[in-house]
């Protein structure tokens, strides 16, 4: 494939952006490539500017459920962009946009919007703070909460450890009162509650991780911090920024049967524009001002275009429940078809599925926490990264994303993307 023009837009980028992208994984750096520069999308697919196709298994990391342009998503966006784009005060269609948020999800009794989900999970800690009297939070390696400072954290080289700055410009007096754990782990988690619990006034989570390649949460994990978190009077928080109504419309208590005391959401309810939203029962939302102390505002909080397309998606998720048992037998059908090419070829790899949320990764064993995955082969992965760009199928570029699908993608897609996984696999393997 030709990317002429994608590496001269590239090199001007490097002039007048850090690093010529304006989110990291986008560099492509991880893969020893540069970036591509798209043009276009539509439905499964997505079109760089030297007019190569790919089947795009990104999706903008997951908000493009039904595909791009989607009629249903776009219907009507026209005419609510010429009545304006921000206003800097209410609209209806925030209150609408909430309603369907806390009607479809378990344990919301309020919401919040905000423009990103860095913002949505950094103002739900400052609430959980408040609410508790508490200063420690409590999150887990290998477990994407956004880039606020409290966050980025790694654990230390202990087992019950402070964490340590994951980013220059964190001070350690920031996260002095972040903990961390490792993900899965029952035993560590009881024993950091046991030592800390009086003073941790929440963990957050990600139910299922999608920021270590795909890494589920077993149900007895997610009811320890259910079960801990109510016996300490910490509050719990889903971080559903990738999984907030793409595992089924109820999201993660739905799937698991558990209710958080609070929920971060992004993605997919702005259908692909910018938002992000918190969520809780009424005793922690009314903390927020202007009903109470905690302080958060956002000029472009409940945007009208992002609303509206947000709800057009979350209302046509509500109307065709069906698409979630489609979506879910597409990722089968090619989890299978990669499962027979590993079979073929005699390799065994890693794989994990959650609906359409899927994970391959280049080791052995199962990937059930950041230690786990930390074994994939990297040089091998970044070669088939680049036989699959080349046989026209985008993936994340980098190991440790998950694979998105859509109601856009068709058997054809899957076919083609199965049959350039054999022969990824081969090149990577050198079979």
């Amino acid at each position: 494939m030709d990317h002429t023009q994608s590496e001269k837009i590239y090199e001007e980028a490097l002039q007048y952006i850090p690093g010529g992208v304006n989110s990291p994984v986008r560099a492509f750096k991880s893969v020893g490539l540069n970036p591509l520069f798209i043009d276009r999308a539509e439905g499964s697919k997505i079109y760089d500017v030297d007019g190569n196709e790919y089947i795009d298994y990104i999706c903008s990391w997951g908000p493009l459920i039904l595909g791009h342009g989607n009629k249903a998503v776009l219907k009507g966006i026209e005419e609510q962009l010429l009545k304006g784009t921000s206003y800097g005060v209410p609209t209806s269609i925030e209150v609408e946009m909430a309603k369907l948020i806390v009607e479809a999800y378990r344990g919301i009794d309020k919401v919040r919007m905000v423009s990103s989900g860095t913002e949505a999970t950094m103002s739900a800690l400052r609430a959980a703070r408040a609410y508790t009297g508490k200063n420690k939070i409590l999150k887990f390696e290998g477990c994407y909460h956004g880039h606020s400072d409290a966050l980025l954290v790694k654990s230390g080289s202990g087992t019950l450890t402070y964490g340590v700055p994951t980013s220059l410009g964190v001070p350690e007096d920031v996260i002095k009162h972040t903990l961390v754990c490792r993900y899965n782990d029952c035993d560590e988690v009881e024993a950091v509650f046991k030592a800390h619990g009086a003073d941790i006034a929440c963990v957050i989570v990600e139910t299922i991780s999608g920021n270590m390649g795909l890494v589920p949460g077993r149900k007895k994990f997610i009811q320890l911090l259910r079960d801990l978190t109510n016996t300490y009077q910490s509050v719990l928080i889903f971080d559903e920024v990738i999984t907030g109504f793409r595992l089924g419309y109820g999201s993660s208590p739905e799937h698991f049967d558990i209710e958080p005391d609070m929920a971060c959401f992004g993605k997919i309810i702005g259908g692909g524009l910018p938002v992000g939203a918190y969520g809780g029962k009424n005793e922690i939302m009314d903390m927020i001002s202007p009903l109470g102390p905690v302080y958060q505002a956002g000029t472009l909080s409940g945007n009208p275009l992002a609303m509206y397309v947000g709800k057009n998606t979350l209302e046509y998720l509500k109307n065709h429940p069906e698409v979630y048992r489609e979506l879910s037998e597409k990722a089968k059908y090619l989890e299978d078809g990669i499962k027979n090419n590993l079979k073929q070829l005699g390799l065994d790899l890693a794989m994990t599925r959650v609906g359409s949320l899927f994970g391959l990764f280049f080791m052995t064993g199962k990937a059930e926490s950041y230690d786990d995955v930390r074994n994939c082969d990297l040089e091998k992965f970044n070669i088939y990264f680049k036989e699959m760009l080349s046989q026209g199928i985008l993936i994340g570029p980098a190991q440790f994303e998950a694979m998105f699908l859509s109601t856009a993608h068709t058997k054809e897609d899957l076919d083609r993307t199965i049959k350039a996984n054999y022969n990824a696999l081969k090149c990577a393997y050198n079979l």
